[in-house]
Order: structure tokens, then C-alpha cells, then sequence
């Protein structure tokens, strides 16, 4: 099996293909850092679908002599864990040092661009020469969906597979698909919550966040929830802070203009103290999901764990990336600044879910033939064989 090295890794790594975030247990340590769980989601998920007896970091923001030359002497290639890292800020160390050195093959594993509300997506150069340098090195690059493949298109790297994200397949099931039960058996239900939002990339913020505020409450009122965070700062610390931490963190939502006005009353305050939840462990999130019969809400990693585990879920969509990852897939999903309100029967539907059932098990094998296209050795398997339908004359 493979020797390899991932870049820009999202957690520490037990088990051999577990993640979990960095000395997770020592809560206070980490408790004022915000980082998202999901990037840990992908980056656990890439490693179940990869065969490899040996992993390693590959360093970009601190080289050491001699690094290079032992990554190219002992390693097979190198994975960049698939994110939102084709966008206007990204910083990329000293990658632009390192990469060009590299004699084995990178592998891009679902990567995908961020659009702004207005206008065309600016790259800096130095990004524009990185995305060149894995193009070369790969034959070829896997991304989220079609605008991330036109972007890259558009810088003349026309050796892009639309394959999704490493997170729909890490259970390995080629036959996944949602069956929905009748809707008055849903009891249980997980909602996965983003109050922190850009102007830059939402088009309406007071739009998004009542809309959010409403829906949650309403979920509430309907099934039992629990409303699954992923790393903010005052949520972490109303769950596993101290007293002065917690009433802090109270504090600094409702003084913040946004969620004080649009997002955070009386309602949603009371569900704040009883309905929250978050883990460090990327296998608690899986397991929570399938105990629910139901998840949706604005994470795209969250939700689409639950999918992955046949748990039916709903994207709620606000930026480009939600909308192409809803479209890669074809999953249902709400738009969040559409004139009609959310309701949930419009969407338990059957017919719905079948285009995600049917979607899903084209982009299964187009990421199986993708990491075939570039060598890598993996375990996504052909599953069983699909009945043809019969051609009536």
C-alpha cells in the first residue's frame, strides 16, 4: 500500500482513518478558537477512501531543510483535502516554494471556488500559479462541482473531473440511497446551524438570518431537534464553558448587531440552552446522525453526512458553494432567499430524493474513475450490479 502525505490537514488523526480536533479533550485550551469540524469531516472521509499504510503532513508554512527531498525519496503522492480554496483570499504560505519541487503526483480531492454576490471571482497570481503547478503534477484535478470547474477552466486547466466531495462516499457504499418514510413517522431531527454569515457571499443578511431564526423555531415546535453546531466560539462555550464563559458568550451574541436583531429572541434563546450541540470527534457527528430520521440546515458537511449515512436531509442554500454543491449531487434544497417560505412537505418527496438517489450513483463512480485516471490506490468498490430497465417496443 501507499506511502502518502496530505496538505493542509484538519485535525489529528487516530485510528489510522479517524479525525478528531487537536488535543480535543483539553476543552479550555481550545474553547476562544473557532475552527469548523466539517473541514475535519472531509479530511476523515478522504482517508476511508484511501489504501495507504503510511501518512504523513506535507509542510508549507514551515520547511525544513531537507523536507522536499525526503517527501520525494519516501512518499507516493501527496493529497490537498478537498475545501473551499479557490477564493480571493486565500493564502497559501510557502507553497509556491514547495510544490514546483515535488516529483510525486498531487492529488486535489474535491477542492471547490467561492463566487462573490457581485461580480466576476478575482484570483490573485499566486494563486493562479499554484492551481497550475497541481494541474502539472496531477492527471487530473477533482472538484466540487461545474462552477469550480469552469473557474479553473477559465485559467486554461481543462483537466478537471467533477467528482463532489470524499464526505458523500466515506461509508463506501456504491447502492446508497434515501428512502423516505411517511412524514408522520419523523421524530427526531437534527439542524445544522450557521448563524455567522459574509455580506460578501450572502445576498440578504436580515433575509438569511430570520429566515434561519423562523425555521429552526418551527422545527422545534414540531419534532425533536438538536441543533448540531460546528465550532463557533459562544456556542462552544454555552455548551462546555465555565459560568463567567457562558454568560459571556450570551453576552457577546446579543450585543452583536446582526444576531441580536434578526436572529437570537426569547424562542431562540431557550433553545440555545437546551437543544445545542457539538463534538470535537468527527465519529460523534456520524453517529448522531444516524439516530435522526431527518437533517437539514446551511452546513454542507453536516448535511451531507447525514446523506451519507441514508439519513434524508435538506440543504438550505445562500451562497455558490451551497448551490453547487446541492446541484452536484441533486439534492433538495431550499433556497433561502426565494419569495415562498420553507415547507417542509414540499420537499418530503420521494421523486425529490430519487434525483439525488440516481445522481449519487453516477458521481460515485465518476470519483472512483477519477482516483483510477490518477493511480491512486483506494477501496471505492462496484457494489452491486443495477437491474436494466426493459426497452418496451
Amino acid at each position: 500500500m501507499a506511502k502518502i502525505l496530505v496538505m493542509i490537514p484538519s485535525g489529528e488523526v487516530y485510528n489510522h482513518d479517524c479525525v478528531r480536533w487537536y488535543e480535543y479533550q483539553q476543552v479550555q485550551k481550545h474553547i476562544d478558537h473557532y475552527h469548523n469540524i466539517g473541514d475535519a469531516f472531509v479530511f476523515d472521509s478522504s482517508l476511508k477512501l484511501l489504501n495507504y499504510d503510511k501518512l504523513d503532513v506535507l509542510a508549507i508554512r514551515n520547511v525544513k531543510p531537507g523536507d522536499v527531498e525526503r517527501y520525494n525519496a519516501e512518499y507516493d503522492y501527496v493529497f490537498l483535502r478537498g475545501s473551499n480554496y479557490i477564493h480571493s483570499h486565500m493564502d497559501w504560505e510557502n507553497a509556491e516554494q514547495v510544490l514546483p519541487k515535488l516529483k510525486i503526483p498531487i492529488l486535489a480531492f474535491g477542492v471547490g471556488a467561492q463566487a462573490p454576490v457581485e461580480g466576476k471571482l478575482q484570483l490573485s497570481d499566486q494563486s493562479k500559479r499554484i492551481w497550475s503547478i497541481i494541474a502539472d503534477k496531477s492527471a487530473s484535478l477533482g472538484v466540487r462541482g461545474t462552477y469550480t470547474a469552469e473557474v479553473l477552466w477559465d485559467l486554461g486547466i481543462k483537466n478537471v473531473r467533477i467528482v463532489g466531495c470524499p464526505t458523500a462516499f466515506r461509508n463506501n457504499d456504491p447502492d446508497l440511497r434515501i428512502d423516505l418514510p411517511p412524514l408522520d413517522q419523523v421524530k427526531k431531527v437534527g439542524f445544522t446551524m450557521r448563524r455567522e454569515v459574509s455580506a460578501a457571499y450572502a445576498q440578504n443578511i436580515e433575509t438569511y438570518l430570520t429566515r434561519h431564526r423562523d425555521v429552526v423555531k418551527e422545527m422545534a415546535r414540531r419534532f425533536d431537534i438538536v441543533m448540531m453546531m460546528q465550532g463557533e466560539v459562544e456556542e462552544k462555550k454555552l455548551l462546555w464553558g465555565t459560568d463567567e464563559q457562558k454568560a459571556h458568550a450570551l453576552a457577546e451574541l446579543k450585543n452583536n448587531g446582526w444576531i441580536g436583531k434578526w436572529f437570537l429572541d426569547a424562542e431562540m434563546e431557550e433553545l440555545y440552552k437546551t437543544k445545542l450541540w457539538y463534538s470535537d470527534v468527527v465519529s460523534d457527528y456520524e453517529d448522531l446522525v444516524r439516530s435522526k430520521d431527518l437533517v437539514l440546515g446551511y452546513r454542507l458537511h453536516g448535511n451531507l453526512m447525514a446523506l451519507a449515512n441514508r439519513t434524508p436531509s435538506i440543504y438550505f442554500s445562500y451562497d455558490s458553494r451551497t448551490v453547487e454543491f446541492a446541484e452536484t449531487f441533486a439534492i433538495p434544497c431550499y433556497d433561502v432567499f426565494s419569495q415562498k417560505p420553507f415547507v417542509l412537505e414540499d420537499y418530503w418527496d420521494q421523486a425529490r430524493f430519487d434525483r439525488f438517489n440516481r445522481t449519487y450513483y453516477q458521481r460515485f463512480r465518476d470519483m472512483r474513475a477519477f482516483l483510477d485516471e490518477n493511480f491512486i490506490d483506494h477501496k471505492m468498490h462496484h457494489g452491486v450490479a443495477r437491474p436494466r430497465r426493459l426497452q418496451v417496443a
